[in-house]
């Protein structure tokens, strides 16, 4: 979109947060870059220019904005709607691979070289992978310095660099303060009223911004989204799904464990009418860019709910349940792999069985970690971990023991990897010739493990009733092929669809 400087040139001068992570806003003359909701008065078009990421704004030599705060906009929905290399190249560098294993380990993820990546990069975003990654340390140092009271030295190091000097140069650069600077703005933005809009708080404009902090060890922000979103099914599902001892709702908050790579967290997740608020605890900050990427991806929160809501409601039948609840996320996972385990032992059982398989599943084989806040026991199980399960201690018909056993060792062996670096079709076809798989639990995992948002349920039972009371198709093929119509949002029909039925999915928890 970035290329099209009238259609940008007009967002920018409505204010329209809609745009916001879609592209950013470089001004020629105070060589200063915003997000296209800022509320200074807009700059003469003939000083705009306009960049994909923030981090090609500070290549070109533009500092972050001191008032909206380009750093903290959604994300931007193109990169959770595609599953091109360039998309998966953006999600792994979300999650902080850059950092851990470096452009080389990228691109053999990807099963490129790293010239032919950043050249995809580039080309698309104006940026390379150290550019992105650089992008992103500077906004987890940011959330670090203004959010904890850890010395410059653990949140440089926490946040990825290497060095204290490229730490230091970086925030200078980024965001034209020191770090004590930026952390005692910080302070003074949470002690007063108009602090708070500096720490953002107004709605989708500045969602990221930092909230006090009051438990040691336990750093609190806010995720931004693009307004609407109802949290009703997004929550609601998992709330009904969630597996004791890794997952619980409690005091409004859906609270969970997460494995990481440096160690483990906690994380606190209640839904706010303009944020979703979070409050992690973790054994070690460096984990904090993943953790905060696994909670997005989790709420669907870079989600763009116009167009896929505009799309649906072009459908008649599927208006009025738009117009009821727009802005519908589809709930995710944190753990392609966990899901994966969970789809299988929920295949053809209730609800509440399959949290009882899960949950034995955890207490034997989940490594214990300790919560002081509430409820949680246990961090659920790596494929390497089930891997040496004995079937028979499965309380599963045998067929579907095989299946479980079957997908716990091609996910421990690296045959079937899930996660943000998939290709969608190709896990498709790899989970399918994998024996009890069906298109339902590929669909199901391809919708909440792979984030397709084009992933479709046709035989799903609460589908088939929810058409049939429609006055769709529901018979599976003459429903897909209503449903093409749908694409390439069908998996978010699918939560409309389901919306309909009177489960406990589908409302906020108590």
């Amino acid at each position: 979109m970035y290329t099209d400087t009238e259609r940008c040139v007009r967002a920018v001068r409505s204010k329209d947060a809609r745009f916001d992570g879609w592209f950013f806003t470089a001004v020629l003359t105070t060589r200063i870059y915003c997000r296209p909701s800022c509320p200074v008065v807009p700059p003469k078009a003939e000083n705009m220019t306009f960049y994909p990421s923030a981090a090609a704004c500070q290549q070109a030599g533009f500092r972050a904005c001191k008032r909206c705060r380009p750093d903290t906009s959604p994300g931007s929905p193109e990169w959770n709607a595609r599953a091109d290399t360039v998309a998966r190249a953006v999600r792994l560098i979300q999650d902080g691979v850059v950092d851990r294993e470096g452009v080389p380990g990228l691109a053999g993820r990807l099963g490129y070289s790293a010239r032919q990546i950043e050249r995809q990069l580039l080309a698309e975003l104006g940026a390379g992978p150290l550019a992105l990654a650089r992008a992103q340390r500077a906004q987890t140092a940011r959330l670090l310095i203004e959010t904890t009271g850890l010395p410059m030295a653990d949140v440089a190091f926490a946040a990825g660099f290497s060095s204290i000097r490229a730490f230091n140069d970086t925030v200078r650069e980024v965001f034209a303060l020191s770090p004590s600077e930026l952390r005692a703005r910080g302070a003074r933005g949470r002690s007063g009223a108009g602090g708070a809009d500096r720490a953002g708080t107004s709605g989708t404009r500045g969602t990221s911004g930092t909230e006090p902090t009051t438990t040691p060890g336990v750093i609190s922000l806010r995720l931004p989204f693009r307004a609407p979103l109802n949290p009703d099914n997004l929550f609601g599902h998992l709330a009904a799904t969630a597996v004791p001892g890794v997952e619980e709702w409690r005091d409004g908050a859906y609270r969970r464990t997460l494995s990481l790579p440096y160690g483990h967290g906690i994380v606190a997740l209640t839904p706010r009418p303009d944020h979703i608020a979070c409050r992690l605890s973790l054994t070690d900050p460096r984990d904090l860019t993943l953790a905060i990427s696994s909670c997005r991806r989790m709420l669907d929160l870079d989600a763009d709910p116009v167009a896929v809501d505009e799309q649906l409601r072009a459908d008649p039948l599927l208006a009025p349940l738009v117009d009821k609840a727009p802005g519908r996320r589809v709930p995710r996972t944190v753990d392609a792999a966990e899901f994966a385990v969970r789809a299988v032992l929920g295949q053809q059982v209730s609800t509440a069985a399959a949290r009882t398989h899960a949950a034995r599943l955890v207490t034997a084989h989940g490594v214990p970690v300790d919560d002081p806040e509430g409820g949680l026991t246990h961090l659920f199980p790596d494929p390497q971990a089930l891997a040496a399960l004995d079937p028979e201690a499965l309380a599963l018909p045998r067929t579907r023991r095989t299946t479980l056993t079957t997908l716990v060792a091609a996910l421990a062996d690296g045959s079937l990897r899930l996660g943000p670096d998939s290709d969608w079709d190709r896990a498709r076809e790899q989970l399918i010739a994998l024996p009890g798989f069906g298109p339902w639990t590929v669909e199901v995992i391809a919708m909440r493990a792979l984030g397709d948002p084009d992933a479709f349920l046709p035989t799903d039972l609460g589908m088939r009733r929810a058409a049939a009371g429609l006055g769709l198709p529901s018979t599976p093929a003459a429903l897909t092929a209503r449903a093409a119509a749908w694409r390439p949002w069908r998996a978010y029909a699918v939560q409309y669809l389901w919306a309909t039925e009177d489960h406990a999915i589908n409302h906020l928890p108590a």
